[in-house]
């Protein structure tokens, strides 16, 4: 990484600034409220790892088959996501924000009523594609609003959204499934969705754009950029890794919860806070240190973690004790990540950004078809040696987009 951060998106032609977008605390309540947001809908797709037992038995489905609707949710948030925002790319911000939101909420109430599996893959395939072109969009936007010395915290705070959803939301509604069902944690998804609507209608400038990034050619042509490429391939490798664990969490710790789905609920909440705190200190550190460091650090630490995860997932305190590790140091990389994005293509930041979400979600995608097929093969939980083998990939290929761009 550079000994100084890459300069913001320019007010033009990548990005335009509005009048509405003065002041220091009137962009800090807008991050919080596109944080949010991401929080309301990245909670769904997180939730679903620790329904996937519910949604199983409903379904009268194995585990491994039932965490496909994972592997739906995250292709359809990646592929759409990046049509959808070609496709509204010389809209206003506030306008295709409340749009995402809005198909995350028709597919959201569309799963709680879903009659039978197929019917709930359909609908979460619609609430993939709101939930996977809010995220750049709204990362982006706040990067855009931020002064230039607050871009990494403005990503931040953005991003944080996902740990919020891991530590608050995808427990909270793993317990109201173990108590009442599944379908009210969809009810309860749809009602956050509301909230963040409303949210980003009150406080995000009307006339916020960006200018137009062509079309869908266009959008991929940072893959031309070598260094992008090797930060995209990195992040796909890393973040299938880490979510492995993450969507069969239920199979991991089946020993140390018994089945219960409270206690379940309660290792998830760990993990949960553990990454508020570690993306929040990565969010601090990014414009200081760089990403390079902390994301081969963390993703070495990580593999070290993975490799012992057999042996701590006997009990439930050691488990608990693994998961504290998992989240500060698992999900401490999305900032940085993003961070090294926008510094390899400044210019292209909104572009990079979106192709950085897509290649987030299709990630999860990998996740629940990775952990499904060790699964099968391993037996739970000795199937996460082959994450901790991926890590050490996603740590060699950080290293060389390093070397390769100084990033």
């Amino acid at each position: 990484m550079s000994s100084s951060p890459p300069p913001a998106p320019k007010p033009a032609p990548a990005e335009q600034r509005t009048g509405g977008e003065r002041g220091t605390a009137r962009f800090a309540l807008v991050a919080a409220c596109l944080g949010f947001g991401t929080f309301a809908l990245a909670t769904c797709e997180l939730v679903l790892a620790g329904i996937l037992p519910d949604i199983g038995r409903a379904f009268t489905l194995d585990v491994s088959v039932a965490g496909q609707v994972v592997t739906v949710f995250g292709v359809t948030a990646a592929v759409a996501g990046l049509v959808l925002a070609t496709l509204t790319a010389a809209w206003r911000r506030r306008t295709v924000l409340l749009l995402s939101i809005g198909l995350y909420l028709l597919g959201t109430v569309g799963s709680a009523l879903a009659p039978g599996f197929g019917a709930l893959l359909g609908a979460q395939a619609v609430a993939a594609a709101g939930a996977g072109f809010y995220l750049p969009t709204a990362t982006v936007t706040a990067a855009t609003l931020a002064p230039e010395d607050q871009r990494g915290k403005a990503i931040a705070v953005v991003t944080t959204g996902l740990t919020f959803g891991t530590a608050l939301g995808a427990p909270l509604g793993t317990a109201v499934a173990a108590v009442v069902g599944w379908r009210a944690t969809m009810w309860g998804l749809a009602a956050l969705a509301v909230l963040a609507g409303a949210a980003v209608l009150m406080t995000v400038p009307r006339q916020l754009v960006t200018a137009s990034a062509g079309g869908f050619a266009a959008r991929l042509s940072p893959l031309r950029n070598r260094l992008v490429l090797l930060l995209l391939l990195g992040a796909l490798v890393a973040f299938t890794a880490i979510y492995t664990p993450y969507t069969y969490i239920s199979a991991v710790f089946g020993t140390a919860t018994g089945g219960d789905g409270v206690g379940l609920a309660g290792l998830v909440l760990g993990l949960g806070l553990m990454g508020v705190i570690g993306n929040l200190i990565a969010g601090q550190l990014v414009d200081r240190v760089g990403g390079r460091r902390i994301v081969t650090g963390a993703l070495v630490l990580l593999a070290v973690l993975f490799a012992a995860l057999p042996a701590l997932a006997s009990s439930y305190p050691t488990a608990v004790a693994a998961v504290v590790v998992y989240g500060l140091v698992g999900f401490s990389i999305t900032t940085p990540q993003t961070h090294r994005l926008i510094g390899a293509a400044p210019e292209n930041a909104s572009l990079v950004v979106a192709l950085g979400g897509a290649v987030l979600y299709l990630s999860i995608a990998l996740s629940g078809a990775l952990g499904g097929v060790t699964i099968a093969a391993l037996g739970a939980p000795a199937f996460v040696l082959i994450p901790a083998a991926v890590l050490v990939v996603a740590a060699i290929l950080s290293e060389i987009a390093h070397r390769t761009g100084g990033v």
